[in-house]
């Protein structure tokens, strides 16, 4: 399968973030940011010049496109991917990188095509509100996994067991090799959606996902959190918070707490 690439030039780093939100709701699954630009990466078959150029009209910024084979595109992740440190609390890297680890926690990723390296404002939002949830003994659910990085990290933390589910075949194989590389042993990794898969309800439920997706299964995430249960919602741009918190308390949740990176917001609910 060939993918395509479009390159992107703007150096605004607000912009950037924004335009990386609208082009996942079109279908690009894969970016990759640089200074002065970045690279959005769309199935050949799902690429669209009218879609694209509706998205980009607005914010005055020039694109190329190119076409690339699937397996040169995961060659330029590892060429490209650069370690993360989420403040103090956790590491990412990839296998191939060496230093010394100065945080407590660690997480290797190879990223392949799957969203969630620890460089997007969601992931790292995701993660330092993580870091406020006690996961020790905790059953945990990581509604669309990507890499599997949080499922990772909430074993770490001590989650007792941890479900995560995409319904991306390459996400689900990327998450399978992550978490084994991790050597995770408390996370099952499955392929399909939340109302086809879960069946238990879980203490802390992880939805970094989109607006859309979002907004159709609350009431899913709601039925799959236990009372007294916590989750966290990302995937949102701060324009998306009103809508999101009004049809989650309308579904029952508590809105907990919230934090914001670069035009991304992170929710924090609670369920009574």
């Amino acid at each position: 399968m060939n993918y395509k690439c479009v390159t992107i030039k703007t150096d605004n780093s607000a912009k950037r973030e924004i335009l990386i939100a609208l082009l996942s709701e079109i279908g690009y699954d894969g970016f990759e940011e640089q200074e002065e630009y970045f690279l959005a990466y769309i199935e050949e078959e799902m690429y669209d010049l009218t879609s694209l150029s509706s998205v980009v009209q607005d914010y005055e910024v020039s694109f190329e496109v190119t076409e690339i084979v699937k397996t040169n595109w995961n060659k330029q992740w590892e060429e490209n991917f650069a370690p993360v440190i989420v403040e103090d609390f956790c590491t990412v890297r990839a296998d191939f990188h060496k230093f010394e680890i100065t945080t407590p926690y660690e997480i290797v990723i190879t990223p392949k095509m799957s969203f969630g390296t620890g460089h997007h404002s969601t992931t790292r939002l995701m993660m330092q509100a993580m870091k406020e949830i006690a996961f020790e003994d905790k059953s945990v659910f990581d509604f669309g996994t990507g890499t599997g990085i949080l499922a990772i990290l909430a074993e770490k933390l001590g989650a007792k067991n941890v479900v995560a589910i995409d319904n991306d075949e390459w996400s689900y194989q990327n998450a399978v090799e992550n978490a084994e590389r991790n050597s995770c042993s408390k996370i099952s990794i499955k392929i399909g959606s939340i109302e086809t898969i879960v069946t238990n309800r879980f203490d802390v439920v992880l939805a970094n996902i989109n607006r859309h997706i979002l907004l159709e299964y609350m009431g899913d995430i709601y039925t799959a959190t236990k009372p007294n249960g916590f989750v966290l919602m990302s995937g949102l741009l701060e324009v998306d918070e009103d809508t999101i918190v009004e049809t989650a308390l309308n579904q029952g949740f508590v809105l907990e707490g919230k934090n914001t990176d670069s035009g991304w917001i992170v929710l924090k609910f609670f369920r009574r």
